[in-house]
C-alpha cells in the first residue's frame, strides 16, 4: 500500500497575493513594450501568437475577480494538489477560448485586469470558495494556481520574445513547490528524492525508503528546468543529456511521470 498523502504545504496568503500582482506587473510592462511585429510572432504553444499568449495571461488574472463575483459554492471540491492534473484535461478548451479572446487593446485589458484583481482580493477571506469550472476551490488555493500560470507563461513569453521578463521570487517559489508536491502526490513513496534548490525537496516513487544519510536515488535541477519538465515544455531525456538535470540511482528516472500538466 502506498504511503498516505502528507499534509498539504501551506502558503503565506499575504505573500501569494502580492506575488501574483508583482508577476503580472512584470508581464504587463514587457508586453506593452513589444512592437506589433513581436506581438504577432509565434510561440511554442501551437498556433498561439505572442498576442494570444499575452491576452491569455490577462484572462487568467481576470478569473479571480470574475469568480469572486459569482455566488459561493456550498462545498470545496478541488484540492490544490489535484489542480495540475485536472487542468491538463481541459487544455483543448483553454486553447479554443484563448484563440477567441479580443487581444486588440492589450494596454486596456491589462489595466482593467490589474484594477479588478486588486479591488476583488482586498478584504476577501482566504477561505472564500470560488466556483471554478474544475471544482470549487478556496481563494487561497486558487491564487497559488495563478502563480503557476504566471510563471509558466512568463517563461513562454521569454522564449518567444527574448524579453527577459523577471521572475518574482515568491511566485517562482510557489510555482516550483506546487509542481514538486504534485509529483509526490502522483507517485507517492520514498525511493526517490527530487531536489529543486532553493525552493523544494520532495520524496516520491514506491520502493525502499532511506532513513539516514544521502538517499540512493536523487534527482536535482533548477526551478525553471523543473517547471518546463512538469509542464511539458522540456523532455526528460533532453534535459538530462544537456546536464540541466542530474540523476543518480537506478530509480532516478521521472520520464514516465512527466509532464504533470500541459
Amino acid at each position: 500500500m502506498p504511503p498516505a498523502r502528507k499534509r498539504p504545504r501551506s502558503y503565506d496568503s499575504t505573500k501569494i497575493r502580492a506575488a501574483v500582482l508583482a508577476q503580472f506587473g512584470h508581464v504587463r510592462d514587457a508586453v506593452l513594450a513589444l512592437s506589433p511585429d513581436a506581438l504577432d510572432g509565434p510561440t511554442r504553444l501551437g498556433e498561439w501568437t505572442v498576442r494570444d499568449l499575452a491576452a491569455h495571461v490577462a484572462w487568467g488574472i481576470e478569473a479571480v475577480p470574475r469568480l469572486l463575483a459569482r455566488p459561493e459554492p456550498a462545498k470545496r471540491e478541488l484540492a490544490l494538489l489535484d489542480w495540475p492534473s485536472a487542468s491538463a484535461g481541459i487544455a483543448g478548451l483553454i486553447d479554443e477560448h484563448t484563440r477567441g479572446l479580443d487581444a486588440s487593446d492589450l494596454a486596456g485589458t491589462y489595466g482593467r485586469a490589474e484594477r479588478a484583481y486588486q479591488e476583488a482580493v482586498d478584504g476577501a477571506p482566504d477561505t472564500r470558495l470560488l466556483p471554478f469550472g474544475l471544482g470549487a476551490m478556496t481563494l487561497a488555493d486558487f491564487l497559488v494556481t495563478r502563480t503557476v500560470e504566471l510563471v509558466v507563461h512568463t517563461d513562454d513569453l521569454n522564449a518567444a520574445t527574448g524579453a527577459g521578463i523577471p521572475y518574482e521570487r515568491q511566485a517562482l517559489a510557489a510555482c516550483t513547490r506546487l509542481l514538486a508536491d504534485a509529483l509526490a502526490a502522483k507517485a507517492p513513496g520514498g525511493a526517490v528524492e527530487v531536489r529543486v534548490p532553493p525552493y523544494a525537496v520532495v520524496q516520491c516513487v514506491e520502493g525502499p525508503r532511506h532513513t539516514r544519510g544521502t538517499p540512493p536515488n536523487v534527482i536535482e535541477t533548477d526551478p525553471l528546468t523543473w517547471i518546463r519538465l512538469a509542464t511539458g515544455r522540456a523532455g526528460w531525456a533532453a534535459e538530462l543529456d544537456a546536464a540541466r538535470v542530474s540523476a543518480s540511482g537506478e530509480r532516478a528516472d521521472l520520464a514516465g511521470l512527466l509532464p504533470l500538466m500541459g
